[in-house]
């Protein structure tokens, strides 16, 4: 499964070149995981409530293009891997107007219990795991 998540460039998000920050893509892969677990069937607040949390252990981004105040961006977001206790999920940013890849990027996932403790997916919300699996399964 693959989600897309529309956001524009606000002016706050941009340097005194006139140009997206990098750090605001940290923000967008936040803002389209969030919408991607959403669209899967497994919001957030529903994953936490059954004990599982999923905290950020690695992110990367590549920068091809800059992104512009008021640019209209298209962030696509999949499943790239997905093991019992961790998921990568990858992302590509697309200027919506000119259909131009600006950026491509990971978050490294890990499942675990409120203390922070690995949590085998599998075991733990089986369901949760299958869903994930589909979603994994139907690719990017």
């Amino acid at each position: 499964m693959r989600a897309e998540t529309r956001l524009t460039v606000r002016y706050a998000e941009t340097d005194q070149m006139g140009i997206a920050h990098h750090s605001n893509y940290a923000v967008w892969f936040e803002a389209a995981r969030t919408e991607f677990m959403r669209r899967a069937g497994a919001p957030y607040s529903e994953v936490e409530k059954r004990g599982v949390l999923m905290p950020l252990y690695g992110i990367s981004a590549r920068f091809i293009a800059p992104a512009r105040f008021e640019d209209e961006l298209s962030v696509q977001t999949w499943i790239k891997e997905l093991g019992r206790a961790r998921m990568t999920l990858a992302y590509e940013i697309y200027r919506v107007k000119d259909g131009a890849l600006l950026a491509t990027g990971e978050t490294q996932q890990a499942f675990t219990d409120a203390a922070l403790r690995p949590v085998d997916l599998k075991k733990a919300a089986p369901d949760l795991y299958e869903l994930l699996k589909r979603c994994a399964g139907e690719g990017a």
